[in-house]
């Protein structure tokens, strides 16, 4: 058994599909956004109503619920704000944190919300403790450490912030090429404020030279066959090093991810969900199952993995930036509504996201971090027509699963159609 205190799994809700996952797959807790304030404005996010509702049913599982109010905020925000901080205050159970940036909001929140908990995100560049004993002396109980950082450099700053000063950390996803995320290209190329919310992420798109004299002459600069992608940086992934960052003092583990589709979330949620519960109960259980977590964590769509900067110069592990393509060995099909036993089969509902045919093997995937092997034997449109596959999007499929009576599908597992 270990003795170390063990870390928050924090997940990724962008919206109602993808907050259930996350409690069905295993987080301690998930941050979300409201409609306004946050810095994924394009996701799905929830109005104040939805989101008491989505506390509620939280809290009464144990999970706590972050809400971003993170934007670099301007004139003309902070009325909206303050009353918006009002608002939460008055919900029948209110977020158990509030995730703020800047220091304007965050006086608008305890102006506002006497009683609020405020965690400092990682846009307010946290890399120093002297930061970080500036924000609690504020108030603030918790600080998102810049992407940055070392693990040598938050285990020095964990020793020189007071105790019961958190530390959240990113230990999965997307990487921003920015300073702390703090970036100007959007705003700059699109008019749209990435530190508001809008970033049309023109860090991933493909660069050419164009000499001045020779307009519409585009000159290519090649990494490789593919192109370059010079801004372009690779995913995180730190499955393979959990015990380094609990050693280094990090209280929650935090998945980047609010822009992503269920299937990314219970296969991050249930992968390290399952790491720490193993490094937990034994050292050795979780070494010898770090080629299990890695194929597991593979089975949605990612940028090549990389360990940022925990380690030092991301260049000592090869070439820190690469193509926009994603990889995949897993499609998402859609999560389960329904199930109905049927003899041997089970009969399941769901809003179908990605085409599968009639025959094909099917995975469903259980929290507790088994797969089941299902086969399509029948399927239904929305219509209740019999049809041998589901070509269109968004549609509700009636499909009948063979796949015995032992273990079966239930409401809430995701499926997957393995590459």
């Amino acid at each position: 058994m270990n003795n170390k205190k063990k870390p928050e799994l924090l997940l990724p809700a962008g919206g109602p599909d993808t907050f259930e996952t996350a409690l069905r797959y295993g987080a301690d807790a998930v941050y979300m956004g409201g409609e306004f304030f946050s810095l994924r404005a394009k996701a799905q996010n929830f109005g104040l109503e939805e989101m008491a509702q989505c506390i509620i049913k939280a809290h009464a599982q144990g999970v706590k619920v972050y809400i971003t109010a993170n934007i670099l905020a301007h004139n003309h925000d902070l009325k909206d704000a303050a009353q918006y901080f009002k608002e939460l205050s008055r919900m029948p159970e209110t977020p158990d944190a509030m995730l703020i940036a800047d220091p304007g909001m965050f006086d608008l929140c305890k102006e506002n919300w006497p009683e609020s908990v405020i965690h400092i995100s990682t846009q307010a560049n946290n890399t120093n403790y002297a930061t970080c004993n500036f924000w609690y002396r504020q108030g603030a109980r918790r600080i998102v450490v810049g992407r940055e950082l070392s693990l040598k450099e938050i285990s020095e700053l964990r020793a020189n912030i007071p105790a019961d000063m958190e530390i959240e950390a990113f230990v999965h996803g997307a990487m921003c090429i920015s300073y702390s995320g703090r970036c100007l290209l959007s705003s700059y190329m699109t008019g749209r404020d990435s530190n508001r919310g809008a970033c049309t992420h023109p860090c991933r798109w493909k660069y050419y030279v164009c000499e001045e004299s020779r307009p519409g002459e585009y000159m290519p600069v090649e990494e490789s066959e593919r192109g370059t992608f010079i801004f372009s940086s690779r995913d995180l992934c730190m499955i393979d090093h959990l015990p380094d960052m609990i050693n280094a003092g990090i209280d929650s583990l935090k998945v980047e991810g609010r822009m992503k589709n269920p299937l990314y979330v219970a296969s991050v949620a249930r992968t390290y969900r399952c790491a720490i519960d193993d490094y937990f109960e034994s050292p050795e259980k979780y070494e010898s199952k770090k080629e299990v977590y890695a194929d597991q964590i593979s089975m949605t769509t990612f940028r090549p993995y990389g360990t940022g900067f925990f380690y030092g110069n991301p260049s000592a592990e090869g070439q820190i930036y690469d193509g926009t393509t994603y990889k995949s060995k897993a499609v998402y099909l859609g999560s389960i509504e329904t199930a109905e036993a049927q003899g041997d089969d089970t009969v399941v509902t769901f809003m179908q996201k990605n085409k599968f045919s009639v025959g094909d093997e099917i995975q469903v995937m259980k929290p507790d971090g088994t797969n089941l092997s299902a086969k399509a034997v029948k399927m239904f449109g929305p219509d209740g027509n019999e049809m041998e596959n589901c070509p269109h999007a968004s549609e509700m499929i009636k499909a009948v699963l063979e796949c015995g009576k032992e273990a079966r599908p239930e409401a809430g597992d995701v499926m997957r159609l393995v590459l």
